[in-house]
């Protein structure tokens, strides 16, 4: 369904209005497409603290955008990257401030800021506070930037473990995902680097080139637009859904050149079944299938219950682990799982659905970590907030513009925002993340 309040609000009456009013005026965000892939504007490198961060002029220019570090005279910069891993005091922040004050209102609408920390320290309780206090001055500017424009929060020990993230959020691909913290390290990086690499892949315009991926509930909505990004990046596709939707699912793969694989994620043998179809092995796992069943608490019956976190939950546990035993999933291949906003802040009504999705985050930060280390596979997770789909097309008038508008876009986002991060977190650029693509909803952390 059409956002019709900010369709007006970019109207000449619309914007007058609703200045004088004090009401939101979402932005038009500049996603990617074949005549727009990148940000469009000077990328200004900048620096907080004593030490810069070594490589990282040159990791920028790797990922398309050759960085400036001197002033740009009349141009206005579409993205600030500072380098803030130095900050280890709480002296130091100043240069934070120092840094970004003079330009964060010159930065252009779907403008990005990005804010490179280091890890924390456990043994320099003073650097801790320093960096953990970066996050909450990202957290905070994303509120406030407007017109558009994203912060985010990279922690990284190097230059070249932040270069995949930096590719990713400096694209027009991340419109929808704002006021994150993405932590990365070296033992992933190169962990992907030194995955067995597809030999039909071919660089960062087709990263997936070569790979097999399989999306679940796939016949619509979300999952539709997961495998129309991943077969974009140069994946075949494998699209699965219930029987009952058949139809729709043969449709979508022989739009992609896929191929349809009706079957019902819960089914006990649902593991067995895919690792038959799939003899040459699966690059890439996207756990999209979803049901919700909402009712209050109080009001909830007990299969209300159970076919929610058997789909949304139990099927996921089953069927990713029976991949990783038999060597369906092996060295290189990649685990994205659907979580929510909900189940990250909880929700009126949903009861059913925020436990099965808070348990898809307990099962990314389990089993990442152990995934990697014992198969050579990453595991993360995408956690959605207000997409515009048939099903919140259905959701009443006023509960419907408060989930658009309680954000710091002030928007809802579209299913290829949620397939944009999909098809990064497939990569294998980062290891136990939880994505959140809600625009920095105010709902939750």
């Amino acid at each position: 369904m059409a956002d019709r309040y900010a369709t007006f609000t970019r109207t000449g009456p619309g914007r007058f209005l609703t200045r004088r009013l004090g009401l939101p005026q979402p932005a038009a965000l500049h996603r990617w497409s074949p005549e727009r892939p990148a940000i469009e504007g000077p990328l200004l490198l900048m620096t907080a603290g004593d030490i810069p961060l070594p490589g990282l002029h040159e990791s920028l220019t790797r990922t398309g955008t050759p960085p400036h570090t001197g002033p740009l005279g009349s141009r206005r910069p579409a993205a600030v990257v500072l380098d803030a891993t130095g900050v280890a005091t709480v002296t130091a922040l100043a240069d934070v401030h120092a840094a970004l004050h003079p330009v964060v209102r010159s930065i252009t609408p779907s403008g990005r800021v990005l804010v490179l920390g280091a890890p924390l320290s456990p043994a320099d309780h003073h650097q801790a506070a320093a960096q953990q206090a970066l996050e909450g001055f990202v957290r905070s500017l994303g509120r406030e930037i407007g017109r558009g424009r994203t912060v985010q929060l990279v922690r990284t020990p190097s230059a070249s473990a932040a270069e995949a993230p930096l590719r990713f959020l400096l694209s027009p691909k991340s419109a929808y995902v704002s006021g994150q913290v993405i932590d990365v390290d070296d033992t992933t990086a190169a962990a992907a680097a030194d995955a067995e690499a597809p030999a039909a892949a071919d660089s960062a315009a087709r990263p997936l080139a070569g790979r097999t991926a399989l999306v679940t509930g796939a016949a619509r909505g979300i999952g539709t637009a997961v495998a129309e990004v991943l077969a974009r990046d140069g994946a075949h596709v494998v699209v699965l859904d219930v029987p009952s939707a058949a139809q729709d699912l043969h449709r979508v793969a022989e739009h992609l050149q896929g191929t349809a694989l009706p079957l019902d994620i819960t089914a006990d043998d649902a593991g067995e079944r895919i690792a038959a179809a799939l003899p040459d092995g699966l690059g890439v796992l996207v756990h999209n299938a979803g049901i919700t069943r909402d009712r209050r608490f109080a009001n909830m019956a007990a299969d209300r219950w159970s076919s929610v976190v058997e789909v949304n939950l139990a099927s996921v546990l089953r069927t990713t682990d029976f991949l990783l035993k038999s060597g369906t999933l092996r060295r290189g291949s990649r685990v994205v799982a659907t979580a929510s906003i909900a189940g990250l802040a909880g929700n009126a009504g949903q009861t059913n659905y925020a436990a099965s999705k808070a348990g898809v985050v307990g099962f990314v930060r389990s089993l990442a970590p152990r995934a990697l280390a014992e198969h050579g596979v990453t595991v993360n997770a995408v956690a959605p907030g207000f997409i515009e789909t048939r099903m919140t097309a259905a959701v009443p008038l006023f509960l419907r513009e408060a989930g658009r508008r309680m954000n710091s876009l002030g928007q809802g986002g579209l299913p290829v925002d949620v397939a944009e991060a999909t098809a990064w977190l497939a990569t294998g650029a980062v290891n136990g993340q939880v994505l959140r693509v809600c625009g920095q909803s105010l709902l939750g952390a």
